[in-house]
């Protein structure tokens, strides 16, 4: 067994440690909207619920490690004192993982990830109309827990409406726990899903991915790519050239075959099982080429 004080470890080193050992946590898809009316939508999943009477959702944005500024989120809630918790379930968890990349203030990150915004009836923040549960909450407090890079800051968020699909209720109006199917954060690129157990999303770009509202159109209303699909689509920082499309048909005898028939089922289900093997860029090549 190893031991060590946390005062022995950089913050990433002990962060990496929590996250490995503390899990599976659940998902706050917060949204938040600044003083100038500008959506923002971000996920973190030092969350969970902590009372109910009065209902209480606390997450917690850190400061960043390595120049110790704030989320927009936490500018946002200490400004607006308003945010609606959207409930992550596996049909939009790569939509999610898109939005965690840190675009610049004012982009909507709604419109990046490809999902729709809902007005709220409580609040300001708009809802995620895809999420399964939406919690429009009034901000009562906010928590500092330190002044250096990591340090969390706890948004005890207190619960004025909730929104519930029929989709995942059960005969009795409750909560069903497979139709909810969610998914929870682990160490890693690691997450959990309540139904079948754990899988790997790989982190969004340190660079800026180009995000859903930048893929062509043709591909975006698809029949056959899920919003998950067209998530990883989305988390590329350039989209393949028309070389790098050419080369990669004239090598590839079946999608040549795949091709001449002409059938965009057919071709987008290929492009579907790329993206099933985290391969992307042939994903994005077999969709281009058609």
């Amino acid at each position: 067994m190893i031991s060590f004080l946390p005062e022995e470890l950089t913050t990433p080193k002990l962060h990496g440690y929590l996250l490995g050992a503390v899990g599976p946590r659940p998902i706050a898809f917060a949204s938040t909207i600044d003083t100038n009316g500008n959506p923002n939508l971000s996920p973190f999943s030092f969350f969970n619920v902590f009372s109910a009477n009065p209902p209480i959702l606390i997450f917690s944005p850190a400061l960043r490690v390595r120049n110790k500024t704030t989320k927009h989120t936490l500018e946002n809630v200490l400004a607006t004192k308003e945010v609606v918790i959207n409930i992550v379930n596996y049909d939009i968890v790569q939509q999610m993982s898109l939005s965690s990349t840190e675009y610049g203030e004012g982009i909507n990150e709604f419109k990046k990830a490809g999902l729709t915004m809902l007005k709220s009836d409580k609040v300001t923040p708009y809802r995620v109309a895809e999420s399964p549960v939406q919690f429009e909450c009034k901000v009562t407090k906010v928590e500092a827990l330190g002044e250096d890079g990591g340090a969390g800051n706890l948004v005890f968020s207190e619960v004025v409406k909730i929104h519930i699909h029929n989709s995942i209720l059960d005969e009795k109006g409750s909560i069903d726990q497979h139709k909810i199917d969610q998914v929870a954060r682990m160490g890693g690129n690691w997450y959990s899903r309540a139904n079948l157990g754990m899988f790997e999303v790989p982190k969004p770009l340190s660079s800026l991915g180009i995000g859903i509202d930048q893929i062509p159109e043709r591909i975006r209303i698809s029949k056959i790519l899920t919003g998950n699909d067209l998530g990883m689509l989305g988390n590329v920082e350039q989209i393949p050239t028309n070389d790098e499309v050419a080369n990669f048909v004239s090598s590839q005898i079946e999608i040549r075959t795949l091709l001449s028939g002409g059938e965009r089922d057919q071709i987008e289900l290929k492009a579907q099982e790329y993206l099933k093997n985290n391969d992307v860029l042939s994903a994005w090549k077999v969709l281009l080429a058609h």
